[in-house]
C-alpha cells in the first residue's frame, strides 16, 4: 500500500532545520579557532644593541652608553663592573642613555657592559665591551701655605668629620635625572690646571688633581653647570667655601675655593643660576674656581662632561662612535 506521509528518502522540514542549523555552528566554530589562532600569534620579541661615544676609554674619561631597541621599552637597565648605569629615555623612543665614568686610578684592560631590556611581557639583554687604555698623567709643583699641606693635630678632628661627609653625601644616588639640556662650565674663563696632574706640592708627592681650575677673578659669579640640587654648602677645611650640586642619576659638581655661598642644602637649582662668587678660601695658590665631577664612584674630567654632554658636544669634535 503506498505510503501516505512523505515520500520515502526526502527529508523532513524539521530535518532540513536541524541540518542547516549544525552547519551554521560548524562555520561558528571554524571562524572562532582562525580568530583565537590568530590572536595567539606572540609578539615578536625586544631587541636591544649597545653603542657608546666617547672622547677617549682612558681613566678619568666620561662615555655615554647608548641603548637602542627594535620596540619602544618600558624600563632599560645596565651595569659595568663598578657601578649601576642609570638609563633614561631620550626623545626617540627606541633610544635611552647612561653615563658611566672611568676613574682616573682606572687600570687599562677590557670592561664588560651588560644591559637589559623589556618591552611589555618580553625581555632581551645584551653585552657591551670597552677596552680602557693606559694614560700618564703630568705632574705639577706648587707651593702653598705648609700648614695646609701638613695641618696641626688640632685640626685632624674636622679634617676627618669633613671627609666622611662628603663620602656620605657622594654616596648616595638620586633615582632621576636632575640635569636638562647642555652642561656648561661654571666660569667664561679658561681652565688653567688640568685635570689628572699628579701634585708635588711643597715638593711633597701627592693625590691626582681630581678637577679643573678656572680662571676667575675674585667676586666672579660661580653659575650650576646643569640643574639639580644642591647636596653641600659649608666651609671645607682644604677646598675653602664649597657647594656641591646633585644633577641625579649620581652626576655630582664639586665647586670649590668660593669667596661667598648663595645658596644652601636642599635648594633646587637651575642651569646657569649663580650658586656663589669665587675667590681665595681653602688650600690655593690664587684666586680661580676649582670644578670636579663626581659620576657615580668615578673621578673624571670636568672637560670630559663638557665634550659628551655640553653645549659643544658632537659639533666639530672628534668623538669615537663605536656599534
Amino acid at each position: 500500500m503506498p505510503a501516505t506521509g512523505p515520500r520515502a528518502g526526502r527529508p523532513s522540514g524539521a530535518s532540513t532545520a536541524q541540518a542547516v542549523t549544525s552547519c551554521a555552528a560548524i562555520v561558528l566554530l571554524l571562524c572562532a579557532g582562525i580568530g583565537t589562532r590568530a590572536s595567539g600569534v606572540a609578539a615578536e620579541p625586544v631587541r636591544v644593541t649597545v653603542s657608546h661615544v666617547a672622547r677617549a676609554v682612558c681613566p678619568g674619561e666620561v662615555v655615554l652608553v647608548r641603548a637602542t631597541t627594535s620596540a619602544p621599552a618600558d624600563a632599560v637597565t645596565g651595569r659595568s663592573p663598578a657601578e649601576a648605569l642609570h638609563f633614561a629615555r631620550t626623545v626617540d623612543p627606541l633610544v635611552w642613555e647612561a653615563v658611566l665614568g672611568i676613574d682616573i686610578s682606572a687600570k687599562a684592560g677590557p670592561v664588560r657592559l651588560i644591559v637589559h631590556a623589556q618591552a611589555g611581557g618580553s625581555a632581551a639583554d645584551a653585552t657591551h665591551d670597552l677596552v680602557v687604555a693606559p694614560k700618564t698623567f703630568p705632574a705639577r709643583r706648587i707651593t702653598v701655605d705648609p700648614k695646609f699641606v701638613d695641618p696641626p693635630a688640632s685640626e685632624m678632628p674636622r679634617i676627618q668629620r669633613e671627609a666622611k661627609q662628603m663620602a656620605a653625601v657622594l654616596a648616595v644616588v638620586s633615582p632621576a635625572r636632575l640635569w636638562s639640556g647642555p652642561f656648561a662650565a661654571p666660569v667664561p674663563g679658561p681652565a688653567t690646571s688640568a685635570f689628572g696632574r699628579i701634585s708635588i706640592i711643597n715638593g711633597q708627592r701627592r693625590t691626582p688633581h681630581t678637577g679643573t681650575d678656572f680662571q676667575a677673578a675674585v667676586g666672579t659669579p660661580i653659575s650650576a653647570p646643569n640643574a639639580g640640587t644642591v647636596v653641600l654648602s659649608e666651609a671645607l677645611y682644604f677646598s675653602g667655601e664649597t657647594v656641591i650640586v646633585d644633577h641625579g642619576f649620581g652626576v655630582f659638581s664639586f665647586l670649590a675655593h668660593l669667596s661667598r655661598r648663595d645658596v644652601a642644602v636642599g635648594d633646587a637649582v637651575r642651569a646657569g643660576m649663580v650658586v656663589g662668587l669665587s675667590g681665595v678660601t681653602g688650600r690655593i695658590t690664587g684666586p680661580h674656581l676649582h670644578w670636579s665631577v663626581r659620576v657615580g664612584p668615578a673621578r673624571v674630567d670636568p672637560m670630559s662632561l663638557l665634550a659628551i654632554l655640553g653645549k659643544q658636544s658632537g659639533t666639530g669634535r672628534i668623538l669615537e662612535r663605536v656599534s
